[in-house]
């Protein structure tokens, strides 16, 4: 095989990885906002805004390996 087709396979499996652990690392936050909520309703909007917050540093950081991805090939 040739060293592109190689590095296309590398960048297309590396970007799946990301999307998945990103996505596992959504359900866990919204899972565990929800059960907080569930315990204690009146903290809500604390923990709603944390969620946000967690949820946008996850993002950048599934981005963020995206481009590593797409910059390999």
């Amino acid at each position: 095989m040739e060293l592109a087709a190689l590095k296309s396979i590398a960048a297309g499996l590396g970007a799946g990885l990301v999307v998945i652990g990103a996505a596992i690392g959504l359900g866990k936050i919204g899972t565990a906002a929800l059960e907080g909520t569930a315990r204690q309703p009146e903290a809500g909007s604390a923990l709603r805004t944390t969620m946000i917050i967690i949820a946008a540093m996850l993002e950048g950081a599934a981005m963020l390996g995206l481009v590593i991805c797409f910059m390999v090939r």
